[in-house]
C-alpha cells in the first residue's frame, strides 16, 4: 500500500528558512572552491614553468572534492537512515566551519602547503557528503508531496545561481586588499583569499545554527528491537539501498535513464574545443577573446539552469505522469546537443546552451520528485545514497573518454554522435512499460516481491 505520510502544518515554510540558509552556504562554498583555484595559480604554483604541477594539482583538488562526495554516498546515506537528520546537518555545517577556520589560519600566516590543503577539503567533501544525505531526505518530511517539484526546482535554481553569482564575489572579495586604502588592515593579507574563505566559514556557521530553532522531523524505522536499537549493521543498511533499487524495476530503470543522461554530460568537456577550433571564426568577428568566449558561454549556461529552476518553482511541476516531465526535456536536451555541434554561429550556440541548460532542472526536479514520492519516508538516505552513487559515477568516466576523443576527432561531430546516441535512447524509453509503472507503488511493490523481497520495511 502507497504509504500514508502528512506532512507538518508549516512545512513548506521551514523548508523555505533551510533552503535560504542552505543556499547562502552553497554560495560561500562557491567562493571557498574559486579562492582556493586563485590561491593555486597565483601563489602556490605561480611561475609559467609550474604549469605541469598546476594542471596536477588542479586535478588531485577536484578528485579530493569530488570523490568522497561520490563514492562516500552509500555509508553516508545509511546513516541518514540511522540518525536524527537534523543533528547531522548542523553537525556537518559546524564541522565545516571549522574546516575553513583551520584554512583561514593557514593562508594568513602563509603555513598552508598543498597536502594540508589536500586533507582539509577531503575532510570538508566527507562532510558535505553527510549533510547532502540528510538534507536531500529531509524535503519529503517537510513538504507536501504534492509540492515536491517546485522544492526541488528551488533547489536546482541555487546551484545555477551559485555558478553565476559565487566566480565574481570571490574575485571581489580576493581583490579587496589592493583597493583598500593605504595603512588599512586589509593590506595585511597578500590578498583576500583568506577573506573569502572567512565568508564561507559564516555562512556555514549560519547555517548549522538557524535548524537550532527548527523541526525538522526524522522517520522512524520499524526494524528497531525493543531497547530501539537498529537491528541492521550499517552495511546491511548500504546493501538494502542497491538491493531496494534492482528489485523495483522501473526505479531501475530510471536510474538507468539518468545514469544515460550524466554519461552524455561529460561531452561537455569538450566546450572549450569547440570554442577554440570550431566557433572561433565567428566569435572573433564580434569582437570577443577566447576568455571571454568562454566566460559568456559559461554564464549563459548557468542563467538557463536558474530561469528553469526558477520556472519549476513558479510552476510546481507535474502533480502525475511525472516520467514526462523527464523525458521530454531529456528530448529538448538531446535536440539542443544535435544542434550545438551543427552550429557554425557563436550566438546560436549561446541560445542552444541557454536551452540545454535550462531543461536539467525540470528533469531532475521531477526524477527527485518520483523518488521521494515512491521510497519510503524511512528508507530514503540509503536509497538515494546509492541512488546517487550509480547514477554519477559515469560522469568522471565519460570526462575522461570525451576528452580523450577530443584530441583526435573533430569535438563538433562527437556532439552530433552524442546527440543522436541520447535522442534514440530517451525515444525509446517512450515505448517502455516498465519505467511508465514507475509511479505505480503498488504494482512495484508487487514486482519487488517477486524478484525475491520477503518484507518490504515500512515507517
Amino acid at each position: 500500500m502507497p504509504e500514508v505520510y502528512q506532512a507538518p502544518r508549516h512545512g513548506f515554510r521551514t523548508f523555505f528558512i533551510v533552503w535560504l540558509t542552505q543556499s547562502v552556504s552553497s554560495f560561500g562554498s562557491g567562493i571557498t572552491f574559486f579562492a582556493v583555484t586563485y590561491y593555486l595559480a597565483n601563489t602556490l604554483y605561480a611561475a609559467p614553468n609550474q604549469r605541469p604541477e598546476l594542471a596536477l594539482a588542479l586535478t588531485a583538488i577536484s578528485l579530493a572534492v569530488g570523490v568522497p562526495i561520490i563514492f562516500g554516498a552509500p555509508l553516508a546515506g545509511a546513516w541518514a537512515d540511522r540518525h536524527d537528520r537534523k543533528r547531522t546537518m548542523i553537525a556537518m555545517d559546524f564541522t565545516n566551519g571549522l574546516i575553513d577556520l583551520s584554512l583561514i589560519l593557514l593562508l594568513a600566516t602563509h603555513s598552508l602547503q598543498f597536502w594540508m590543503l589536500m586533507i582539509l577539503l577531503g575532510v570538508q567533501a566527507i562532510a558535505v557528503a553527510f549533510h547532502g544525505a540528510s538534507f536531500d531526505t529531509s524535503y519529503a518530511m517537510l513538504v507536501p508531496d504534492e509540492q515536491l517539484p517546485r522544492a526541488n526546482g528551488m533547489m536546482q535554481m541555487v546551484f545555477s545561481l551559485s555558478g553565476i553569482l559565487s566566480p565574481a564575489l570571490a574575485a571581489l572579495l580576493i581583490s579587496l586588499p589592493a583597493l583598500a586604502p593605504v595603512g588599512s588592515w586589509l593590506h595585511t593579507f597578500r590578498d583576500g583569499t583568506p577573506i573569502a574563505v572567512g565568508i564561507d566559514a559564516l555562512t556555514f556557521f549560519i547555517a548549522a545554527l538557524v535548524p537550532l530553532w527548527l523541526t525538522i522531523p526524522s522517520p522512524q524505522r520499524a526494524d528497531r528491537d525493543a531497547t530501539g536499537k537498529i537491528q541492521a549493521s550499517i552495511w546491511d543498511d548500504v546493501r538494502f539501498g542497491a538491493t531496494y533499487i534492482w528489485r523495483r524495476r522501473p526505479m531501475l530503470w530510471l536510474l538507468g535513464t539518468f545514469t544515460v543522461a550524466n554519461f552524455v554530460g561529460g561531452v561537455g568537456i569538450l566546450n572549450t574545443l569547440m570554442l577554440k577550433f570550431n566557433l572561433a571564426h565567428d566569435w572573433l568577428t564580434h569582437g570577443f577573446t577566447l576568455a571571454s568566449a568562454l566566460a559568456a558561454l559559461g554564464m549563459v549556461g548557468s542563467l538557463g539552469g536558474v530561469l528553469g529552476g526558477a520556472a519549476v518553482s513558479a510552476w510546481g511541476g507535474l502533480k502525475r505522469s511525472r516520467i514526462r516531465g523527464v523525458l521530454i526535456p531529456m528530448i529538448f536536451a538531446s535536440v539542443a546537443g544535435i544542434a550545438f555541434g551543427l552550429s557554425p554561429f557563436f550566438y546560436l550556440t549561446l541560445v542552444i546552451e541557454f536551452v540545454s541548460v535550462a531543461m536539467i532542472p525540470f528533469m531532475n526536479a521531477h526524477s527527485q520528485a518520483i523518488w521521494q514520492s515512491q521510497v519510503p519516508r524511512a528508507q530514503q538516505g540509503r536509497v538515494f545514497s546509492i541512488r546517487r552513487l550509480i547514477a554519477q559515477f559515469t560522469g568522471p568516466l565519460s570526462t575522461l573518454i570525451f576528452g580523450l576523443l577530443g584530441g583526435f576527432y573533430n569535438p563538433a561531430a562527437i556532439y552530433v554522435v552524442v546527440g543522436v546516441f541520447w535522442l534514440l535512447f530517451v525515444i525509446s524509453q517512450f515505448f517502455n512499460r516498465t519505467l511508465w509503472r514507475v509511479e505505480d507503488r503498488e504494482w512495484i511493490e508487487r514486482g519487488a516481491v517477486a524478484h525475491g523481497e520477503v518484507l518490504a520495511e515500512s515507517t
